[in-house]
């Protein structure tokens, strides 16, 4: 085949475009191996043009006016990676409108807009591809909007966020604080100066929307994910956890139900959990990310790798750059097929097992009180410990199923007993059919 270029205009050059920029420097003559195109960056577009950047770009490539990158005839496709809502948004819609693929890798833009932004890209016949917005360099999307297309997917959980992943490890490995493994993730780049999308659940709920909009074939925004972060996870909760068989992690959970009406039901959360300890997601380390996935006839599947990074998540990047230059070449698209309506269950219905540590008075009938209050609202305990704490005694519970409204309606009740002393962590189990 003779060689066909394809020339690619870069909306943002940061961790990501600069290291997309050195690959298909690098990989060039491998890809037109392989396929027969020559990917050139024509341009890139940056808010400032006179940053250092660890990646040397010809004369004339680098300019500050991303609205003329979209609008260049010359230019076949768009990268988007300088994320937010606007002007993405805008120049995303812009580009598709005018017949060229876009490549994103913006999770917050397609947690709020995607619905949007892939009817209009289907309605101009061209790609929209988005593989490094959920799991860096992790193949996500792909398997799941291509070859679990004819699934039905029940169930999606996993670590999408490396930053809270490496602090509950360094937590459970060392004994470090909440504070003190933060303080570390920031020293070696895991986490922002401003750590909140990360540790409070943000970031992961963006890239729960976006899983369980795929997944499930429907239509989800971030504002119908319940967050829940881990700033209030102690040494003492991962060490009762790990004697008790588990490793604390922050999920993202997504689940699908028939519903009335054909109207799936579906819920969407992240929080912290106590995984059993053969589960597959325990043993994910560090910033490492794993996505599992539970469906009728495949049963259970894993994915995990990186999950951030510039070189993982480029590397996604560049894969939706070959997919969308053949598609374009072949004047084909991919698409994620028509999206439903789904009816949100609150976090109030959704059903779990649950943990739970209380600091009562060490005197009879203490058990029998807290027991009662447990009875009274449906909670069945699965099993209890009880710890002396010198004129004090600690009581830890773990649940049978029951229902979120339930649980809070006995926490409520617990915590005005006189003979509690304070409720301590509440964290959902995951394992033995809670979810």
């Amino acid at each position: 085949m003779s060689e066909q270029r394809v020339r690619v205009g870069v909306l943002g050059c940061g961790n990501v475009g600069a290291a997309l920029v050195g690959l298909i420097e690098a990989q060039g003559d491998m890809i037109e191996a392989r396929t027969g195109l020559r990917l050139e960056v024509a341009k890139v577009a940056v808010r400032n043009m006179s940053r250092e950047r660890p990646v040397e770009l010809a004369e004339g490539v680098l300019t500050n006016d991303a609205a003329a990158v979209v609008d260049d005839p010359s230019i076949d496709l768009i990268v988007e990676v300088i994320g937010g809502i606007e002007p993405a948004r805008e120049l995303i819609v812009q580009a598709v409108k005018a017949g060229k693929p876009v490549i994103t890798a913006n999770k917050e833009l397609l947690a709020n807009h995607g619905a949007e932004l892939f009817a209009v890209a289907e309605g101009a016949s061209v790609d929209l591809l988005f593989e490094a917005a959920v799991a860096g360099g992790i193949p996500l999307i792909r398997p799941l909007r291509e070859s679990l297309a004819g699934e039905q997917v029940h169930r999606v959980l996993g670590i999408v966020n490396g930053t809270t992943n490496y602090i509950l490890t360094r937590m459970s490995e060392d004994g470090a604080t909440y504070g003190e493994a933060l303080a570390e993730a920031q020293s070696l780049g895991y986490a922002e100066r401003d750590p909140t999308a990360d540790v409070e659940g943000y970031d992961a709920g963006a890239k729960a929307a976006i899983i369980a909009t795929i997944a499930f074939g429907v239509r989800v925004v971030a504002g119908d994910v319940y967050h829940e972060g881990i700033s209030g996870i102690t040494p003492a909760d991962i060490q009762f956890a790990q004697r008790l068989g588990y490793e604390v992690k922050l999920l993202a959970i997504a689940e699908s139900a028939p519903g009335e009406d054909g109207v799936p039901d579906v819920a969407v959360r992240v929080h912290p959990a106590m995984v059993p300890s053969h589960h597959p997601l325990a043993s994910v380390r560090d910033s490492f990310n794993a996505v599992f996935i539970e469906g009728d006839a495949v049963g259970e599947l894993m994915f995990y790798g990186r999950g951030a990074g510039g070189g993982p998540t480029a590397s996604a990047v560049l894969g939706d750059v070959i997919d969308a230059a053949v598609n374009l070449r072949r004047g084909s698209h991919a698409t994620v097929g028509a999206l439903t309506r789904a009816r949100i269950r609150p976090i109030d219905d959704v059903t779990s097992a649950y943990y739970l540590n209380l600091e009562v008075a060490d005197q009879p009938g203490v058990l029998a009180q807290v027991a009662g209050v447990f009875g009274d609202h449906g909670v069945s305990i699965r099993s209890m410990e009880q710890e002396g704490l010198g004129g004090e005694a600690r009581l830890i519970f773990i649940t049978h199923e029951a229902v979120e409204r339930d649980v809070q309606a006995t926490l409520h009740d617990l915590r005005d007993l006189d003979v509690v002393d304070r409720v301590g962590t509440v964290l959902r189990v995951i394992g033995a059919g809670a979810a």
